[in-house]
């Protein structure tokens, strides 16, 4: 780098240049958003057959393409102004460092040299004579350093010390052009796509190492921006996000998406454009590294027979020494793609209706996610922040991200049938997995740490959608629990302010406070349903049930807890979303702000425990 082409360099095309990257990743986002939630949607909704699916097929890898084209694109955006920012700062320096040398009566040379006046008091009667000095390596070595300091204190012309100021400065700041130059070029060539048609697993695992690629390079960048409030409530995140440019606002997103994605507070399109992007790079990673993994041996079993004719059957030694090695992170990688799979699916289900009476699905909004350990995910159908109505559900034991499709598929249901009754207004539906559920009925769930832990992270997800929602009203929220998940919801009431207007407990073992008063809603907005055969209540007597010093465990089914008990038609613990039911139906009423007309029951009398 010379002081040539320094002084000509413009970062402002460099910014144009990022802008026009982040446009183009703009209109990317909505073909893309056109191709999922309306084409591919219509057909769903209209149209079957061979040639539908075909042209489904065709449709979801053309939105892949445009998602990958978003990625990249605001990814170069992102550099070009990180590297427009460093470049302009040496730009600067070097503008600043060539007017003072001028100010002072020195001229500087094209290679960077500074020629310094004749100055000082007279030496046998002459004036101390000018010179030519150029940049020294005083800035990063000491010794040298030193010795320029010395020589610069000895020297009888005052000009001298100043022309080497002026040198090192005018070094200093080419040196820093030079190094953005070369930090940059690798980084912005990187981001240069395939030459075929196809988004490949590799495309998207490279991504991420753009992203940290890019990252690293542009820390200085990142660091000059509005920082997000630390540990902020979500009215402080939204107030932060709603404060950045648009420029802001996608270098966080191409940079930082598994942060941004998990703000509470910021808008349902924000993180779940975020968080779109964690999931596609995570599944890349993890399908690509599961590639890699040698399948297990088909030899899983064997027979070792012992006295009296009795034969135990046991894992063979090839099948023992794999999964010694590779079991516990194969089933991980299985499971955590399997979940994935699911969220995708859901995905791919916009527009789709089960009958003729029912609307086809809302777009789904992936408002948070996360594979590590046994994984999270928070998926809406519909968009929570335009929503009248919204309802978020808490799952219960053994809930993980390889099994979360069940958790979607009730939400989706509560959503067909509340829409139903919610006389045109807006429902969006919320499948909330964003805590550690237990794993294990017997050494898990009797514990209640689970859900205090995990209710901290569920107020700030309420709160959050209180202060991201755009509507003229309030939205009327609706909390639903199943099994362990209303212990949470009871723990975070407990231990919080439960943003609500209703709660309902299904198939609870009960929700750590005695009285349905504790959970934060008005008198009368606690619902409860326990169906026949549900054995989980009987057992959450003696266990996470609410006390009151002067009485015994409860839990919402009970008459002293003081829910109120919905008519529950389906049997067992986990029917409470059956397709038709009444105990789908009651649920639905209440979230479409219809509890009046729910069929309620009497509750079971209070069972006289004692401790």
């Amino acid at each position: 780098m010379d002081i040539a082409t320094l002084k000509a360099l413009k970062p402002s095309e460099y910014e144009e240049a990022a802008d026009g990257y982040r446009a183009t990743g703009d209109m990317a986002s909505t073909a893309k958003d056109t191709v999922e939630n309306q084409i591919s949607a219509g057909i769903r909704n209209q149209l079957k057959g061979d040639a539908a699916d075909a042209a489904l097929r065709e449709l979801k890898e053309l939105g892949k393409n445009f998602h990958y084209i978003q990625a990249e694109c605001v990814l170069a955006s992102t550099a070009l102004n990180a590297f427009a920012m460093e470049m302009a700062a040496a730009k600067r320096r070097l503008e600043a460092a060539l007017e003072d040398a001028q100010a002072a009566g020195c001229t500087v040379g094209a290679d960077g040299s500074v020629s310094f006046p004749a100055g000082g008091k007279e030496v046998d009667g002459k004036v101390p004579e000018g010179g030519t000095v150029s940049a020294s390596t005083s800035s990063t070595d000491a010794t040298a350093n030193a010795i320029e300091q010395q020589a610069i204190h000895q020297h009888p012309n005052p000009n001298f010390g100043k022309a080497i100021g002026f040198a090192n400065r005018i070094g200093d700041a080419l040196k820093e052009a030079a190094d953005a130059d070369a930090k940059w070029a690798p980084k912005l060539r990187a981001l240069k796509a395939d030459d075929d048609l196809k988004v490949s697993g590799k495309d998207w695992s490279d991504v991420k190492s753009d992203q940290d690629g890019v990252a690293q390079a542009g820390k200085t960048y990142l660091d000059s921006l509005p920082q997000p409030p630390q540990d902020g409530v979500p009215k402080e995140n939204a107030a932060w996000w709603s404060g950045l440019t648009d420029e802001q606002k996608a270098a966080y997103i191409s940079l930082r998406p598994d942060s941004v994605g998990k703000l509470d507070g910021l808008p349902s399109a924000v993180r779940d454009e975020a968080n779109r992007i964690v999931l596609d790079e995570t599944r890349a990673r993890y399908q690509l590294e599961l590639d890699s993994i040698p399948k297990p041996p088909a030899n899983e079993w064997t027979y070792i027979h012992g006295g009296g004719g009795w034969a135990s059957k046991v894992h063979t030694d090839e099948w023992m020494e794999w999964h010694k090695k590779y079991g516990e992170r194969y089933e991980h990688l299985t499971k955590s793609l399997q979940g994935m799979n699911s969220i995708q699916e859901r995905f791919d289900s916009t527009g789709k209706a089960t009958d003729k009476d029912h609307k086809g699905l809302p777009e789904a909004y992936l408002l948070g996610f996360d594979a590590e350990g046994n994984g999270r995910a928070i998926v809406a159908n519909g968009n929570p922040d335009t929503a009248r109505h919204q309802a978020v559900y808490v799952p219960g034991t053994k809930s993980n991200l390889g099994n979360i499709d069940g958790d979607i598929g009730r939400m989706t249901s509560t959503w067909r049938v509340a829409t139903d009754e919610a006389d045109g207004q807006p429902v969006s539906t919320i499948t909330w997995l964003g805590y550690d559920a237990p794993q294990d009925i017997v050494k898990d769930s009797p514990f209640r740490h689970y859900a205090d832990d995990g209710a901290p992270a569920f107020n700030r997800f309420l709160d959050g959608l209180e202060a991201s929602h755009t509507g003229e009203t309030p939205p009327h929220r609706t909390v639903i629990g199943h099994s362990y998940g209303t212990t949470l919801v009871g723990s975070a009431a407990d231990h919080g302010t439960l943003n609500a207007d209703d709660v309902i407990t299904a198939g609870s073992p009960g929700v750590t406070v005695p009285k349905a008063e504790h959970l934060d809603v008005p008198k009368g907005h606690v619902w409860n349903e326990e169906a026949d055969g549900d054995v989980v209540p009987d057992i959450g007597r003696f266990g996470h049930g609410g006390t009151d010093w002067d009485g015994p465990w409860t839990v919402p089914s009970d008459e002293r807890f003081g829910a109120k008990q919905m008519t529950t038609d389906t049997e067992g613990h986990s029917g409470y979303w059956d397709e038709g039911s009444d105990s789908l139906l009651n649920q639905a009423l209440v979230v479409a702000g219809h509890g009046d007309d729910v069929e309620l029951k009497e509750p079971t009398p209070t069972w006289k425990y004692t401790r």
